[in-house]
């Protein structure tokens, strides 16, 4: 039953606020635009001229029927409204954001619809629709003006045309391309005039004469209103452009249309649908229930029409990853549809910086902001992209809407499932009859191959299903068109029910109609092609956006498992807030599929995620969020139905199920209409005011639109609907009672919130400096907080690796918070750029630098002596000390020729810095520069406020507490050159050899081959691709000359871009006849860290990594002559338990995580070492003849007695898998023995050991060993080796290796013939 409400009384429950008319102002004429002269004001600060001196008069260089003049708010009905106070200056620019303009009768004066909002300070919006139209100008004073401004113009054209005949008309200015988007962009019709363009400015076609033509000026009706009813308005306001155009007066005098519209017409309630009438016809609007996805009336389907498919995929992965996009087109209308459209899909989300869909000239400034934004910006018709220099670009989204191509930021992740969400996105469109790959007809140039060729696949299959499926409404394009023009043809109408009559079928006319379901109740009688245009619209949108909070419901359908709510209360919660963490991130990447990690990692740092969470946990003290409500209402859903996949890590793409029925919801509302708003009406009025003249908008009375009927019912049904909508806004904030509440929430909320919007009415340079200084603290907190996290995160995994706890961070996500900080100094770096070079603000800073030092080293001609200190060698001995210096590692980065791009370049060198613990230093000493900075920079920028960057340098000095291989593990393909240096133990007087020495470097991505060192010089450098984390050195000698032996203490290798510094310990002997008899040795690595004496770092280390058993604990063990402490038999067990479970840990990371695998073998505490304290254990240490017995002989032995047993046939008895096992050990034995490599005993005994671990026979050689007889002439009575039961219990552990695919480095196993 179709319900008549009014919606007079109180504002919040009425349709529309305030009915708006803005235009020229026949009193003041014609005033060159303020807002423009602001904003050139603007940009000679910018480029560092002098404001002042800027010509005060006209700009002759443009024909004045192109100029911005000043348009003003003409009229505004109501006066003011309290819950939305009438901001004049803000309405007046967005409703003509390019001022006025003039057109003659030879120009096309199409009118033009826009939309715009206006967010107010508590994040609340409000949304204008503007209908643009052309009036006559009746006021002679303006017309003869008009003709003045245009004889100077030519004049002044005629004077400077011969001196440069084909400049441009504007200079050179980095952002002269953005003054451009002042003028109004050329129309259709004059546009074919000035292809010349710049050229003939003065050409006869754009001339005017007073007496000869009729001159235009815009004029714009404006509707603001609460909530974004786009298709009503823009219906509404063109029904009333179509009365005062009209060839008939209305049937009412206009105001009795406007009063109806702002008093008598409510909002719908939730769920609801509401007919309201026009000055013609009808206009129906409807809004989404409780449960449903809010209300989004702007048009989606044009948005991807505009970008394609996988243009849009990739728009919104970068406002879920908060980057700074920037909207570019000719068309208001189609940056607040990209703009609307794209935040509309982020549910649950919100979008928390700055929103300024369309971006008025006058507050260009605004681009420079620091933080994340979304803002449209006009572009001139021919305007160059590449002319279009922006203040930072190192993490722009740049989206060209009138091209369809977008520039994405380097380094940027991949929304998960990409590909299967592109194709259920364009199944949808298809359905609709719309081509995923954007533009008209034929697709966008930037839109890649792939969506086509899907296209093509989908289009066989689903359009055929979809558009034959009558009760879906969907026609093809072409269909569509075809049938609203039959539809709408009179003659056609009556020849059709003729031929009904007379029993013939027009059949291709019944076959498109039945396409289109019967509308309403039959006595209804159909809809007009208008309304089913826009049901078809809201169809598309709502199963657009179903698509989108699909995915999300399925990735976070397990989000409140993670949600830590550890407050007893509200208050000590936001009082926490800063300290706490509120999810667990960790545990929740850990839970989620390998191929979303990318994405993930990013997203759950940003403000919009912490903000969703923030509601969360307030959910229990308060009314849920309207988006989280519903939000949570489909995940539950989803759990009833058991849609999920049982297990929680598939990455599998699962489809959206709500299509069909969210269509169903907006279909019904539609047919069926719940209320009809009270019929426009006469009003008391004055007769004889505002006559009706044809194609002239009359002066509408004030008085009787000053305020609307007061009754009680109207009031009281307010108040209710008050109450319903309460959480009207999406983006209303939940209002706290107490200031305490306010001041935290304010805190807790996002750093730039504040500056959502920017004050469009007060532009004074006293305005910006404010603004600017908020953004200033706002860098230093998120400078402190990342900092901070970088910290707690990396202390935290080392403390795991000193054995406390559990680790809570990955190198994913590491990887993310170094690329963040990267994102932050950038940001910081473009803060109040006056000059750059290049899209990265910092690099370009760098090389401004780096040309004034290089200057400066020319003229003194001595190495550049500024910043150069020389870092204290890392040891003692061994290795020269490295020189430090920006401009050092700086040439570094340029040398690689892997990085292509100035933001990769200002990546790899924050990366390096803070590889090398120098990143604080690095830029204290750049910004030492005050010279440069002041030239670089405006006064108020970042870099420029001394106490924000002493305190930005100083947390930055924190991050040496820790260590990064940041630079080493992402590039790892560069060129490194090495230093290395042999240390023999001098004492000994062996210092000297012979002998040719030898080396070979192992790391985690490769080794160096080995290199012949010098007799005697003991230093060598050589450049080798990266070989990441250093692992073991292969030192050896050819035992030539007469002084062949050689006893070395340790070897010391460096990467010389990094300076990290491995030590490799040795101790030992290398030459025949001396210690174990081995010509080489393979050495264990171990990170030593750096000893700065800067104030940074000190008392807070890394621990250091396992190294190679020290040469006390060799000599100790192996010759048995040791007087240590020999390890107890529980400690010797317990030392095996311990090298096995941490082996068996490293294969539990992530595999990009696990570091070395050698060091866990044959390191200090690693496998080797356990098991050769276990064979050591009871060893007999008699000495035969003065010579030590190593363990590697009582194997030779075994091999040696079952070998003679073989011969005899004694072996035949033994069962058959000891036999195999026998056979097994006797030929790695002999294999080790034969091979040509001269690697002693104890090396033996250790390669024995990993080629038993790789292939899994040791577990089957120990009771082998225990079993031989020879095992009662070598070991003592209580040898460990005797003990059944102990060999029984070391082989169940040794087997739990049998699982992991353990691989060993070539320095191990070379020459090795199994």
């Amino acid at each position: 039953m179709s319900a008549t409400m009014s919606g007079s009384g109180s504002a919040p429950c009425r349709f529309a606020h305030y009915f708006i008319i803005c235009g020229i102002d026949n009193e003041t004429g014609l005033e060159p635009d303020a807002l423009a002269a602001l904003y050139q004001w603007l940009e000679a600060d910018r480029q560092g001229k002098d404001p002042e001196a800027l010509a005060a008069g006209e700009n002759f260089d443009q024909s004045p029927l192109k100029r911005t003049f000043k348009s003003k708010v003409l009229a505004h009905y109501p006066e003011n409204i309290e819950c939305s106070p009438f901001d004049q200056d803000a309405v007046n620019m967005l409703c003509m954001p390019k001022g006025l303009s003039f057109r003659t009768q030879r120009d096309s004066r199409t009118p033009q619809f826009h939309s715009f909002l206006i967010t107010r300070e508590d994040g609340s919006r409000t949304y204008g629709f503007v209908h643009t139209f052309y009036e006559e100008v009746t006021s002679p004073q303006i017309c003869s003006a008009m003709q003045t401004l245009l004889q100077m113009h030519q004049a002044e054209h005629n004077t400077s045309a011969h001196n440069c005949p084909s400049s441009s008309s504007s200079s050179s200015s980095s952002m002269d391309s953005l003054a451009s988007s002042l003028d109004e962009v050329e129309s259709p019709s004059s546009s074919s005039l000035s292809q010349g363009g710049r050229r003939s400015c003065g050409c006869s076609g754009e001339g005017y004469d007073s007496v000869r033509d009729t001159l235009y000026v815009s004029k714009a009706m404006c509707l603001i209103t609460p909530m974004p009813f786009m298709h009503a308005c823009k219906r509404f306001l063109s029904q009333i452009h179509l009365a005062v155009t009209s060839h008939q007066p209305p049937p009412l005098p206009l105001e009795s249309y406007v009063y109806n519209i702002l008093y008598e017409v409510p909002l719908p309630p939730p769920g609801r649908s509401l007919k309201f009438h026009g000055v013609y016809e009808p206009i129906l609007c409807q809004r989404p229930g409780v449960g449903e996805l809010p209300l989004a009336d702007f048009p989606l389907g044009e948005a991807f029409r505009l970008l394609g498919v996988e243009n849009l995929v990739q728009l919104f992965t970068c406002v879920l990853l908060e980057m700074q996009i920037l909207l570019y087109s000719q068309d208001y209308q189609r940056l607040m549809v990209v703009a609307e459209g794209i935040t509309t899909l982020l549910f649950p989300f919100q979008w928390q910086h700055v929103y300024v869909p369309i971006l008025p000239a006058s507050l260009l400034h605004f681009l420079d902001a620091p933080v994340p934004y979304l803002m449209g910006l006009q572009s001139k018709e021919g305007t160059d992209r590449s002319k279009l220099e922006l203040p930072q670009e190192a993490n722009l989204c740049f989206v060209d809407v009138d091209n369809h191509c977008i520039e994405l930021p380097e380094d940027f992740p991949q929304f998960p499932n990409k590909t299967e969400f592109i194709k259920e996105l364009s199944e949808v469109l298809l359905s609709f009859g719309l081509s995923p790959a954007g533009g008209n007809t034929s697709p966008g140039p930037a839109i890649s191959t792939q969506s086509s060729t899907l296209e093509k696949e989908l289009k066989s299959t689903s359009l055929r299903e979809l558009v034959d499926d009558k009760r879906n409404g969907n026609l093809g394009g072409e269909a569509l068109d075809m049938l609203e023009l039959l539809q709408g043809n009179p003659t056609l109408e009556r020849l059709q029910a003729l031929a009904k009559r007379t029993g013939v079928k027009v059949a291709r006319l019944e076959a498109l109609a039945a396409g289109q379901k019967a509308v309403g109740d039959e006595g209804v009688g159909g809809r007009s092609p208008v309304e089913e245009e826009e049901l078809r619209n809201a169809k598309l949108n709502v199963q657009l956006r179903e698509v989108f909070a699909a995915r999300f419901a399925t990735m976070f359908a397990d989000y409140e498992s993670f949600v830590i709510q550890n407050s007893p209360d509200l208050e000590s919660w936001l009082t926490n807030r800063e300290q706490m963490h509120n999810f667990d991130k960790a545990s929740f990447l850990s839970d989620q599929p390998e191929p979303y990690l990318p994405f993930l990692s990013h997203f759950i740092e940003t403000q919009m995620f912490a903000t969703f969470i923030d509601n969360k946990i307030m959910s229990q003290w308060e009314e849920k969020e309207p988006l989280l409500r519903v939000f949570d209402g489909r995940i539950e859903k989803a759990r009833l139905y058991n849609v999920r996949a049982p297990s929680l890590r598939s990455s599998v793409y699962q489809k959206c199920t709500f299509l069909k029925e969210s269509a169903q919801a907006i279909e019904q509302r539609l047919r069926k209409i719940d209320h009809t708003a009270i019929h426009p009406h006469l009003l008391d009025m004055k007769i004889g005011q505002g006559k009706y003249q044809q194609g002239f908008f009359p002066k509408l009375q004030a008085d009787v639109l000053a305020s609307g009927p007061t009754n009680k019912w109207s009031n009281r049904t307010c108040s209710t609907q008050r109450r319903v909508d309460r959480h009207r806004q999406q983006n209303e904030h939940l209002v706290l009672d107490n200031d305490l509440k306010e001041k935290y929430m304010q805190e807790a909320r996002n750093l730039g919130k504040n500056l959502r919007q920017p004050k469009l009415s007060d532009l004074s340079p006293a305005v910006i400096a404010q603004t600017n200084w908020k953004f200033v603290e706002g860098l230093l907190k998120e400078c402190k907080m990342k900092t901070k996290r970088m910290l707690v995160e990396k202390m935290g995994r080392e403390a795991v690796e000193l054995g406390h706890g559990e680790a809570n961070i990955t190198g994913l996500e590491e990887n993310t918070l170094i690329a963040s900080l990267c994102d932050l100094l950038e940001r910081i770096w473009s803060h109040g750029l006056l000059v750059k070079q290049g899209k990265s603000a910092l690099w370009s800073h760098l090389l401004h630098y780096q040309a004034r030092e290089e200057k400066n080293e020319l003229l003194s001609e001595s190495p550049v002596s500024n910043g150069q200190e020389r870092r204290k060698s890392e040891s003692s001995v061994g290795l020269p000390a490295l020189r430090v210096s920006v401009i050092q590692d700086m040439r570094h980065i340029q040398n690689m020729g892997e990085i292509k791009t100035d933001v990769g370049r200002a990546r790899a060198w924050i990366r390096l810095s803070l590889e090398k613990k120098l990143l604080s230093q690095h830029l204290k000493q750049l910004l030492s520069n005050q010279a440069l900075t002041k030239k670089l920079y405006k006064r108020y920028a970042f870099l420029r406020c001394e106490e924000e960057k002493e305190q930005f340098l100083f947390h930055l000095l924190s991050l040496n507490a820790v260590d990064y291989f940041c630079f080493t593990s992402v590039f790892t393909t560069i060129m490194i050159p090495y230093r290395a240096v042999i240390i023999p133990i001098k004492k000994l007087s062996n210092a000297m050899t012979t002998s040719n020495p030898w080396l070979c470097v192992s790391g985690e991505l490769g080794d160096s081959g080995t290199l012949q060192i010098t007799k005697n010089v003991l230093e060598m450098t050589f450049d080798r691709q990266n070989l990441g984390k250093l692992t073991t050195v292969q030192l050896g000698h050819d035992n030539s000359g007469l002084l062949a032996k050689w006893l070395v203490d340790c070897v010391m290798v460096r990467n010389e871009i990094t300076g990290h510094t491995y030590k490799f310990p040795c101790g030992r002997w290398l030459g025949k006849g001396v210690d174990d008899g081995s010509l080489e040795r393979v050495l264990i690595g171990e990170f030593v860290v750096p000893c700065n004496d800067d104030e940074g770092g000190r008392g807070a280390k890394t621990p250091p990594l396992q190294r190679s058993p020290s040469q006390i604990r060799r000599i100790s063990i192996t010759s048995l002559t040791g007087r240590g402490n020999k390890p107890t038999t529980v400690q010797i067990q317990e030392s095996i338990g311990e090298a096995v479970n941490n082996i068996i840990k490293h294969y539990h990371k992530p595999e990009k995580e696990r570091g070395s695998l050698t060091v866990l073998l044959c390191g200090e505490g690693g496998l080797v070492w356990a098991l050769e304290q276990f064979f050591q254990h009871g060893f007999r240490s008699a000495r035969i003849f003065q010579k030590n017995v190593f363990v590697w002989d009582f194997y030779e032995r075994v091999v040696a007695f079952m070998d003679n047993a073989d011969q005899i046939g004694d072996l035949q008895e033994i069962p058959e898998p000891l036999g195999l096992n026998c056979e097994s050990f006797c030929r790695y034995v002999n294999a080790i023995n034969n091979m040509p490599r001269n690697i002693g005993k104890d090396g033996k005994f250790q390669l024995l050991v990993c080629l038993g671990a790789r292939d899994r026979l040791l577990p089957q050689w120990l009771p082998l060993l225990a079993e031989c007889p020879v095992i009662t002439r070598m070991y003592e009575e209580n040898a460990l080796l005797r003990d059944k039961l102990t060999v029984s219990s070391l082989v169940g552990v040794l087997e739990t290796l049998n699982d992991f695919p353990i691989t060993l480095e070539t320095s191990f196993t070379k020459s090795v013939e199994l």
